[in-house]
């Protein structure tokens, strides 16, 4: 025994406990090591006198191995107290106990040990040398132990001389500790008196596992004489070095330890568990230190364990006990028929978002399920994440896709209206040529062309909304844009409500679109004087602000910069949060049937966005409303783009000469654009498409002086057909039409320069007064 090498069985044993290198702390060496190392990597430094980056990396590089150093320092005196009472638990029994018996470490050292395990092997600090006698080989031991550890508990029968055999039995302590035990497997009869009043229960087992006898008469929690293995153990089967929950009472745990004979019987001897070593060894001892959320529970759902970051999550009613079905609802499947599936092992362990239940706040969960074997028993262990701001934005994806998608329905709808309603006023147009106001038929065309013009201006705001409608932005001066229009506004106020301009001074000039930015003020306006139905104040402030960071409000991002701040507050009775949130949505509106369209806050927000700004809305029930605008200021050294001339109702002579090659594939629009310019004394050729446009310019039967086009059609659109007939006739003058913005054709591929957009509806004196200033301006 002596002459075995000590040094290599410890090193056998080492590689033993590799497999649960997780379970051990750094030793002091390494913690030694890191800190010395660190140091000496900065001394170094200093002394060699490296200069630059070359001498940041390596204090850098030294900095670190100290940190490291510490930080795993504290982690082993952390997590040393708990292991260190775990074992100091242990020492009682092992020193009390009826046979050798001995508490390791992992790698093997003596921690503590009785008397007659010391007459076993001798006063040695191994426990290889001390079981040499019963171990020809050093590494047995280790081997012994390995199994120990994969399977919870194992045991060896041993030769000790010639006639006596005994059975080495291993079981883990805690995470850092092995309770070593030599029982005899020659044992004394049961009914033994020296056995009766032993610290642990013997049962005496057939080869089959039946009861042959017991050392005392053990009874049940009923009172009952136990019979059998089942109303002795609460949770078969038997794992040698398992804790088990004995019958005899609800809380009784005894440590099993099964000793087997030459004759193919065994003894299984339950010894006495340590409080402390319930606590601290348990199957979810490290999971309450996680930062993930982890439930551990019955297949029905019953809760068993709960760490800290799953009852930050769950609420302090996830104890014991608790049904999960009372805490989380699923949201496509719930969540007893995901515990059945996942019990029965068919289900999958995808993660699926459940809703606390109970809670104040609206808690969206992420759970994971997965199959728990645990002592035998299924169990579940559930993952839970909070996925409330995955939701969130899940939702606002969902907003956003939504809102595009009104967006560009309206956008479409708008164009096919703007086609009706130029084929309505034009025609209109074309039969007041003929009923001149004394007729009797002349106030009759006026209301149709009075209530196609209410029309055009609806479909403006659905345009406003989608952000195709034509802005014609140029550079203002909030103030004098705000004085202008508070005349109308007080007279929109009327008498219980008081309108107050603040304008900060020295405002920054903004470029946006007049007419359009006074429609926002208006309608907001509009919309605050609506919410104080008994009168109250209306105040529009102005100031300037530099944004030094982005800002992040309502799932927008405001840029850094330079802004003009308009806001519009009243007091009135507020915007719940539940209805602030939709405000900007198309047709949404708090008010009564019949009292307005909810286009008023979506033409709002199309109109600022389309500028290139940002709106806000903020209220508290009762108090008032707030809402916010941010436009960018204009430098004077950004390029201005040319603003289009305003439509002038003259010159009255709208006569004139020239070939007009007309392409539009909407046939009314088409009918009444041709028949006025006819009237007004040109030769138009009509064309349904781009193709049948191209093929009248190769025939090259006429020259013609300009062309009009419809931006959008089947097959060719107008820029492209456009393009290519440019390239036989030359410098041709171009007037675009279209329902759509004129961003429609500025954007395209097909560049089309000093072109002219009119936007429908037009009129006929419009559409007739661009062609003669095209024509003359060449």
């Amino acid at each position: 025994m002596d002459g075995r090498p000590e040094t290599s069985a410890r090193s056998d044993l080492d590689l033993g406990t590799l497999s649960v290198a997780s379970r051990a702390m750094p030793s002091r060496t390494i913690v030694g090591g890191l800190v010395a190392a660190g140091i000496v990597v900065c001394l170094l430094t200093s002394l060699l006198g490296t200069q630059g980056s070359l001498q940041t990396a390596f204090l850098a590089l030294g900095g670190g191995l100290v940190l490291t150093g510490l930080l795993a320092g504290i982690l082993r005196h952390a997590s040393a107290p708990m292991d260190l009472r775990l074992m100091l638990s242990c020492r009682a029994m092992i020193r009390s106990a009826e046979h050798p018996a001995a508490l390791t470490d992992l790698s093997g050292e003596i921690l503590a040990s009785n008397q007659l395990f010391k007459l076993l092997g001798g006063a040695q600090t191994r426990i290889e040398a001390s079981l040499a006698g019963l171990f020809d080989d050093p590494t047995d031991a280790a081997q012994l132990a390995r199994r120990a550890l994969a399977l919870g508990g194992a045991s060896e029968v041993r030769r000790r001389g010639a006639n006596e055999a005994v059975s080495v039995a291993v079981a883990p302590i805690g995470a850092t500790g092995l309770e070593w035990r030599v029982l005899p497997c020659t044992r004394p009869p049961l009914d033994a008196d020296s056995y009766d009043g032993a610290p642990f229960l013997r049962v005496e087992l057939s080869a089959d596992g039946t009861i042959q006898g017991v050392n005392r008469a053990i009874e049940t929690a009923d009172g009952a004489t136990v019979q059998s293995l089942a109303g002795l153990v609460a949770d078969l089967p038997l794992r040698p070095g398992g804790v088990h929950a004995m019958r005899a009472g609800p809380d009784l745990r005894m440590r099993c330890l099964i000793a087997p004979r030459e004759d193919g019987r065994s003894d299984a001897f339950f010894f006495p568990v340590d409080p402390a070593e319930l606590q601290d060894a348990g199957p979810d001892r490290f999971l309450d230190h996680l930062p993930i959320g982890l439930v551990r529970m019955t297949a029905s759902g019953k809760l068993i364990f709960a760490n800290r970051a799953a009852k930050a999550l769950l609420g302090e009613r996830a104890e014991p006990d608790a049904m999960i079905g009372a805490l989380v609802e699923g949201l496509a499947r719930s969540i007893p028929e995901r515990l059945a599936e996942v019990a029965r092992g068919i289900g999958t362990s995808r993660a699926e978002i459940a809703r606390s239940i109970g809670d104040e706040r609206e808690l969206f969960l992420q759970v994971a399920l997965n199959r728990l074997v645990l002592d035998g028993d299924i169990q579940v262990l559930a993952v839970v994440s909070d996925a409330t701001e995955m939701k969130t934005l899940e939702a606002q994806f969902v907003q956003s896709q939504k809102m595009l998608a009104v967006g560009q329905l309206a956008g479409g709808v708008a164009h096919d209206f703007n086609n009706l309603l130029t084929a309505i006023n034009g025609h209109c147009d074309l039969l007041l040529l003929r009923h001149e106001s004394g007729d009797s038929d002349h106030g009759d065309l006026m209301q149709i062309r009075q209530n196609a013009n209410r029309a055009a201006a609806l479909v403006r705001q659905l345009l406003a909304f989608s952000r195709k409608q034509t802005l014609r932005p140029k550079t203002l001066l909030l103030i004098e844009t705000l004085s202008e229009l508070s005349h109308l506004l007080n007279r929109l106020m009327g008498e219980r409500v008081e309108l107050k301009i603040d304008n900060g001074a020295d405002l920054w000039p903004v470029r946006v679109d007049e007419r359009q930015f006074e429609q926002v003020i208006m309608n907001l306006v509009v919309n605050a004087r609506d919410a104080m139905p008994n009168g109250g104040r209306v105040e529009i402030r102005t100031r300037n602000t530099t944004i030094e960071a982005p800002i992040e409000r309502d799932s927008a991002t405001v840029p850094a910069g330079d802004y003009v701040i308009v806001d519009v507050l009243d007091t009135g009775v507020g915007i719940p949060e539940d209805r602030l949130r939709k405000i900007f949505e198309p047709f949404f509106t708090t008010k009564k049937v019949g009292e307005g369209t909810g286009l008023g806050l979506s033409t709002v927000y199309g109109i600022v966005k389309q500028t290139g700004g940002f709106i806000f809305a903020s209220s508290v029930v009762g108090q008032g409303s707030t809402f916010t605008i941010y436009l960018p200021r204009h430098s004077d050294e950004m390029p201005v783009a040319q603003e289009a001339p305003p439509t002038i109702e003259g010159p009255r002579d709208l006569t004139g000469q020239g070939v007009v090659l007309l392409a539009e594939d909407e046939a009314p629009v088409r009918s009444f654009a041709a028949r006025a310019l006819r009237l007004r004394g040109y030769t138009v050729l009509e064309a349904a498409s781009g193709e049948e446009a191209l093929e009248i310019v190769d025939t090259g039967e006429h020259k013609i002086d300009i062309l009009v086009s419809d931006v959008v059609m089947p097959g060719i659109d107008g820029p492209t057909w456009v393009a290519q007939a440019r390239a036989t006739l030359g410098a041709v003058k171009v007037i675009f039409v279209s329902g759509y913005a004129e961003d429609v054709f500025r954007s395209g591929d097909a560049e089309v320069p000093d072109a002219v957009f009119v936007a429908k509806p037009f009129s006929l004196n419009e559409l007739t007064q661009r062609v003669k200033e095209a024509l003359e301006a060449g």
